[in-house]
Protein backbone atom coordinates (compact mmCIF):
# COMPACT_ATOMS: atom_id res chain seq x y z
CA UNK A 1 0.00 0.00 0.00
CA UNK A 2 2.70 2.45 0.65
CA UNK A 3 3.74 2.17 -2.71
CA UNK A 4 0.17 3.05 -3.87
CA UNK A 5 0.60 6.32 -1.81
CA UNK A 6 3.82 7.29 -2.98
CA UNK A 7 2.29 6.64 -6.76
CA UNK A 8 -0.76 8.97 -5.46
CA UNK A 9 1.54 11.84 -4.34
CA UNK A 10 4.11 11.63 -7.25
CA UNK A 11 0.84 12.42 -9.41
CA UNK A 12 -0.55 15.32 -7.04
CA UNK A 13 2.83 16.71 -6.90
CA UNK A 14 3.03 17.01 -10.70
CA UNK A 15 -1.04 17.80 -10.83
CA UNK A 16 -0.11 20.93 -8.60
CA UNK A 17 3.38 21.46 -10.63
CA UNK A 18 0.82 21.73 -13.76
CA UNK A 19 -1.51 24.24 -11.73
CA UNK A 20 1.29 26.57 -10.74
CA UNK A 21 2.62 26.52 -14.59
CA UNK A 22 -0.61 27.38 -15.96
CA UNK A 23 -1.59 29.59 -12.97
CA UNK A 24 1.77 31.35 -13.92
CA UNK A 25 1.01 31.38 -17.47
CA UNK A 26 -2.52 33.49 -16.46
CA UNK A 27 -0.96 35.95 -14.62
CA UNK A 28 1.38 36.57 -17.28
CA UNK A 29 -0.96 36.94 -20.08
CA UNK A 30 -3.24 39.74 -17.88
CA UNK A 31 0.02 41.56 -17.06
CA UNK A 32 0.94 41.88 -20.90
CA UNK A 33 -2.72 42.51 -22.17
CA UNK A 34 -2.70 45.52 -19.29
CA UNK A 35 0.67 46.79 -20.42
CA UNK A 36 -0.35 46.77 -23.99
CA UNK A 37 -3.84 48.08 -23.03
CA UNK A 38 -1.96 50.83 -21.31
CA UNK A 39 0.26 51.72 -24.08
CA UNK A 40 -2.57 51.66 -26.59
CA UNK A 41 -4.42 54.51 -24.22
CA UNK A 42 -1.24 56.45 -24.01
CA UNK A 43 -0.48 56.39 -27.99
CA UNK A 44 -4.18 57.16 -28.57
CA UNK A 45 -4.20 59.99 -26.21
CA UNK A 46 -0.94 61.32 -27.92
CA UNK A 47 0.54 61.50 -23.76
CA UNK A 48 4.36 61.65 -23.04
CA UNK A 49 5.76 58.69 -20.68
CA UNK A 50 7.91 60.96 -19.35
CA UNK A 51 5.59 63.79 -17.50
CA UNK A 52 2.75 61.22 -16.93
CA UNK A 53 2.76 60.72 -13.01
CA UNK A 54 0.20 58.56 -10.50
CA UNK A 55 -2.01 60.65 -9.99
CA UNK A 56 -2.45 61.42 -13.68
CA UNK A 57 -2.50 57.84 -14.32
CA UNK A 58 -5.00 56.97 -11.91
CA UNK A 59 -7.11 59.76 -13.33
CA UNK A 60 -6.64 59.12 -16.92
CA UNK A 61 -7.43 55.29 -16.04
CA UNK A 62 -11.01 56.13 -13.81
CA UNK A 63 -12.23 58.48 -16.73
CA UNK A 64 -11.42 55.12 -19.23
CA UNK A 65 -13.32 53.07 -17.00
CA UNK A 66 -16.17 55.60 -16.37
CA UNK A 67 -16.51 55.52 -20.36
CA UNK A 68 -16.58 52.35 -20.66
CA UNK A 69 -19.25 51.48 -17.91
CA UNK A 70 -21.12 54.03 -19.40
CA UNK A 71 -21.15 52.67 -23.10
CA UNK A 72 -22.29 49.45 -21.29
CA UNK A 73 -24.81 50.61 -19.45
CA UNK A 74 -26.38 52.02 -22.74
CA UNK A 75 -26.44 49.39 -25.15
Amino acid sequence: MIGGIVMYQSNLEKQEAKLKQLNQKIKDEKNKIEQNLGKQIIRSANLDYGTLTTPQIKMIAKKVAAFLNQSQNNQ
